[in-house]
């Protein structure tokens, strides 16, 4: 009985409702004007400690962002999915910020259904942090949409200090220069689809993070972790694998590289300074999840 207790409480803290801020921010809201690009911005329920996973706080980040952009039309989503579904009809983009593998929002059929309809119809994709993770027999279907698949098999995981000493020439790196990002988490030596998938930025990995034997085999290889990808029925991905750590949203670099990789997805013209940004301290506070978990030294008997 108490282990029962102790599950319920653990999944109602991670999956806990908007808090008064959050409910504040407006969801799932249409845009009225046919002719803007819509920028569906999908966050995932509530994961991980604060400040990391912060899905919700950094979608509506993204989204304050977008609305300055001409021509965008940034739809928010909470939790995983769309309540109204009809926010994705039409959509140029939609973005996915949120837990992958088993705890993958669109598994269930219908939903997975959809998500195919998307990438059938050209729909843009942009994939962030863990959303790349997925089971085996996900990872055929995930290269062709997102152009790439975090698996096991290969692939490392962790936190970990991240420098880019490199910016390959690409649209979506546009305006960017060398930079750092300290602590965030990240996944690499992914499964990528065999055509279409351009590397847009890497970086050297820690060699005590390369867990797997082809990972150690490649020591000193400095891995991709945002990619650009052209699908074969002309549709567009862009995915990043960090994002874990929110503080890094202060980093410009970062926001040029997801906000730039955005216009691109959606067949846009990327500013030749890249797409221009701001953040607040303050507004890097807004917008968390509440997040309760009990402590390390709570023990069931």
């Amino acid at each position: 009985m108490k282990l029962f207790c102790l599950s319920l409480l653990v999944a109602t803290c991670l999956h806990a409702e908007l808090t008064s801020e959050q409910q504040q921010v407006p969801l799932e809201v249409l845009p009225t004007d046919a002719s803007l690009a819509k920028i569906v911005l999908i966050a995932g329920s509530t994961s991980n400690k604060p400040g990391q996973h912060e899905y919700f706080a950094g979608c509506a980040l993204m989204m304050d962002w977008l609305k300055k952009v001409p021509g965008v039309a940034p739809v928010l989503v909470a939790d995983g999915w769309p309540k109204n579904e009809a926010v994705l009809d039409g959509a140029k983009v939609v973005l996915l910020f949120l837990d992958g593998g088993v705890k993958l929002s669109f598994l269930e059929p219908t939903r997975w259904a959809r998500m195919q309809s998307l990438a059938d119809a050209g729909t843009g994709f942009v994939v962030l942090h863990q959303g790349i993770d997925c089971s085996a027999d996900k990872a055929a279907t995930f290269k062709n949409w997102f152009g790439a698949a975090f698996q096991p098999d290969i692939g490392c995981r962790g936190h970990w200090d991240v420098k880019v000493d490199a910016i390959p020439t690409h649209e979506i790196n546009r305006g960017m220069a060398p930079f750092e990002l300290l602590k965030d988490g990240w996944l690499y030596n992914l499964h990528f689809a065999e055509k279409g998938v351009t590397p847009v930025l890497a970086s050297p990995m820690p060699d005590s993070s390369r867990k797997t034997a082809d990972a150690k085999a490649n020591a000193g290889r400095a891995e991709t972790v945002a990619w650009a990808y052209e699908r074969a029925n002309g549709g567009r991905s862009f995915g990043f694998t960090g994002c874990d750590l929110h503080a890094n949203w202060a980093e410009e670099n970062q926001r040029l590289l997801i906000l730039n990789g955005i216009l691109w997805t959606a067949k846009m013209e990327v500013p030749a300074a890249g797409v221009a940004s701001e953040v607040s301290p303050e507004a890097l506070k807004t917008n968390w999840d509440r997040k309760v978990f009990l402590p390390k030294a709570a023990k069931v008997k």
